[in-house]
Formats: structure tokens, C-alpha cells, sequence
């Protein structure tokens, strides 16, 4: 469901407004995350019990603290009707499964996010990718007993496995190379569907952000550099970038969409992206600003394909 987008970028910003990596040396470093660290997980760090200490109980506190408001407010405003017993629900044919991307999306910053909080808190390498791998999926999906118990909705099981594997994506490439190497990211563009159906897609600009799958794209950005040769010249800031998203989706009943003269079909783009992270700079603001704004793929030229143009170019896609 839409609103869960709105709950998983605010807690994914949230663990990474927070979260600085802690490393070996400042000098290997081109912001909070090491370039070059060692493969198969192997710690790059001794922990530090004294910041243990200090930090651990800080950051637990301001999680669960937050979290537990994070909720609170959603079940007062959002779940204002009746209650119903807990149900399932399949929404898997629902919005070309662009919900499906977002909650992979969230998941897998909210674990990033606490992996990286919880190396700064003092933690080794192999506890802070297992303690934090996770941290995603257990955030989101208590969010499903509050559907389950909506009667114009429904727990659903594709949403927790959306969920599972946005954890897993950092867990996985954590222990495999001890960093992120493909980022999933987000873009959005207004589009003239919202206004057809605004109390679904969104009123404001604001709501349109969170609503609007039309107007979503989600991308996967390689950073081919970290495989690169040693006579490679190719910047780690520079990536390619795989895009997926979806138009023509007011409806998801294909009938009620065809009314309006729509019908709902899938886009998939090729694009540039500049990872953020991997600009030099000495600023420690900065680097945390370039941190939480990797999330985001920036505007880039693209190359789309879809079922009704066929190859479509975009002088600069957003």
C-alpha cells in the first residue's frame, strides 16, 4: 500500500541521517563508507567497548523511541475505521508491483542504515551486518498486523517477503565484500494521473511523492569500479543504472482503468548515476548530506523500452 512507502522512507532517512561508519583510517576513506575493504566479511576494525558503552544505549533508545512514536501516529491517523479480525490479502497484481520495489527499497536503507549506525556504535563487522542485516524487515513488517485488521485491506505476504529481501540485499553483499556495490534507488516525476484520482494518487506535491506510482522509478546502480581492473580508469562515482517502473495506473480494477482510456504497462530504462558517496570531500556534513542522498538516483540521460513505444530516449530523465 502506498502509505507504507511513506513509513519506509522515514525510517530508511531516519537510521541513515544517524549512521557513519567507523574505519581503520580517515585516510582510506571517501565518505562514510570505506572504497576499498576487505572481502568475505573480515573485520576492518577492532571494536571499541568504551564507545560500545556510550553509544549502543543511545542509539537503541533513540530507535525504539522513535519507532514506537513512528507507529503510534500512523495507527491514529491512518487506521481510523473499524476493526476487523486478522486477515491475508493478495495484492501481488496489484500497481504492477511497484509497492513490492518500494518496500525492497525501504528495507534494504533502513538495514543499511542500522548496519552502518551500528558499526559507529562501537560493534565489530560480522555483528553489525547480522544485528543490522535485519533490522529492515523487523521494522516493516509489524506494520502488516496493523493491514491485517484494516477491512479495505489485509496483512500480505508478498509485502513480507518485499520486506525479507530488501534485508538480505545488504546482508549478503556485506558478507561478500564488506560494502555496498548495488544500490537500489529512487526518482520521481509528477505525472497527469493524480489528478484523476487524487485521494488515491496523491493532492499535494508532497503526496504525489509518496502516492503516484506512475510517477515512481525504482533503479538498481552498479558500482562497476570496485571490479574494475588496476589499469582501469573508471570512476566509482559513475554508474550504470537499471530502472523499473509502471504508467497508466489510476485503477487497479483493468476494467475501471479502460473506462478512463488507460491501460496499465510496465517501463524498464537504462541511465547513468552518480553515486554520491564516493565524492571526495572533508566535510563531515557533507558527507552525511551525500550519505542519506544516495538514496536517490539523480537526473540522467536514459534509454526506455516499453510494450506500446518500444525504445523511447530521454535527453534527461527524473
Amino acid at each position: 500500500m502506498t502509505w507504507k512507502w511513506a513509513v519506509a522512507f522515514f525510517l530508511g532517512g531516519l537510521g541513515q541521517a544517524t549512521a557513519q561508519a567507523p574505519t581503520p583510517s580517515s585516510s582510506s576513506l571517501q565518505g562514510p563508507l570505506a572504497l576499498a575493504q576487505p572481502r568475505w566479511g573480515a573485520s576492518s576494525f577492532t571494536p571499541d567497548t568504551s564507545r560500545l558503552t556510550r553509544r549502543l544505549p543511545l542509539l537503541a533508545g533513540g530507535l525504539a523511541l522513535s519507532y514506537t512514536g513512528s507507529i503510534y501516529l500512523l495507527g491514529q491517523a491512518w487506521y481510523t475505521g473499524e476493526r476487523t479480525k486478522f486477515h491475508w490479502f493478495n495484492d501481488l497484481p496489484e500497481w504492477k508491483q511497484m509497492d513490492k520495489a518500494g518496500h525492497f527499497w525501504g528495507a534494504f536503507h533502513e538495514s543499511r542504515g542500522a548496519v552502518d549506525m551500528l558499526r559507529w556504535a562501537g560493534l565489530s563487522d560480522r555483528k553489525a551486518i547480522w544485528y543490522g542485516g535485519f533490522v529492515g524487515f523487523l521494522l516493516q513488517s509489524p506494520i502488516e498486523l496493523l493491514d491485517g485488521r484494516d477491512p479495505e485491506y489485509g496483512a500480505s505476504a508478498t509485502d513480507l517477503a518485499a520486506n525479507f529481501l530488501g534485508s538480505v540485499g545488504v546482508i549478503g553483499q556485506q558478507l561478500a565484500w564488506n560494502e555496498i556495490r548495488i544500490m537500489p534507488k529512487y526518482s520521481f516525476h509528477t505525472t497527469r494521473y493524480a489528478r484523476l484520482r487524487p485521494n488515491v494518487l496523491g493532492k499535494s506535491l508532497g503526496e504525489q511523492y509518496l502516492k503516484d506510482y506512475n510517477g515512481q522509478t525504482y533503479w538498481l546502480c552498479v558500482d562497476v569500479g570496485a571490479w574494475r581492473f588496476a589499469e582501469s580508469r573508471w570512476p566509482r562515482w559513475l554508474q550504470p543504472a537499471i530502472g523499473y517502473g509502471a504508467q497508466q495506473m489510476v485503477y487497479n480494477d483493468r476494467n475501471t482503468n479502460r473506462a478512463l482510456g488507460l491501460s496499465a504497462y510496465r517501463q524498464f530504462y537504462l541511465s547513468l548515476d552518480v553515486d554520491l558517496r564516493r565524492i571526495p570531500t572533508r566535510s563531515k556534513l557533507l558527507r552525511r548530506v551525500f550519505y542519506v542522498a544516495s538514496i536517490f538516483h539523480l537526473p540522467a540521460p536514459a534509454l526506455e523500452w516499453n510494450p506500446r513505444r518500444g525504445f523511447v530516449g530521454h535527453a534527461l530523465y527524473y
